[in-house]
């Protein structure tokens, strides 16, 4: 658990699931999140059961306002996906420091790669070490859906 001590907001980073708005979690990716628009609530429990999750959390209100989540076998590998801050809390560095709490928690565990996609948010994510990918042609996906 971290505390950001800016002076325009104080927010706490936890990976304590029980401390997750779920129905907030929900809104915010079905409906402003364009890689999850449209993600039933049923789709979305499931995922935050299956993986590791981070909330960021306003010390004042304990209002939950940022999400990531990471699918991780908890040794050797990691994706990061569903990073999301709400549209208040925007501007203030707290996607980089929710990124940076998700690299710390998973560096001591050995996992030695984090993967992670993203249309338009490079510039947080280089911030935390992320880079593109060395060599693209080896990897491949598989979508089924």
């Amino acid at each position: 658990m971290t505390v950001d001590d800016t002076p325009e907001r104080r927010h706490e980073i936890s990976s304590d699931p029980a401390r997750l708005d779920a129905d907030r979690i929900h809104h915010w990716l079905s409906t402003d999140a364009y890689w999850a628009v449209g993600r039933t609530r049923e789709h979305q429990d499931r995922a935050i059961a299956g993986s590791l999750n981070f909330g960021a959390y306003d010390v004042v209100t304990g209002e939950q306002v940022a999400y990531a989540r990471v699918v991780t076998d908890h040794a050797s590998f990691a994706w990061l996906c569903d990073v999301y801050v709400d549209r208040e809390a925007r501007g203030s560095g707290l996607g980089t420091r929710i990124v940076t709490a998700v690299r710390d928690h998973l560096a001591p565990l050995g996992v030695r790669r984090i993967l992670l996609a993203t249309n338009d948010a490079h510039g947080v994510y280089a911030k935390t070490g992320f880079e593109p990918l060395a060599d693209p042609d080896m990897w491949m996906a598989l979508k089924l859906g």
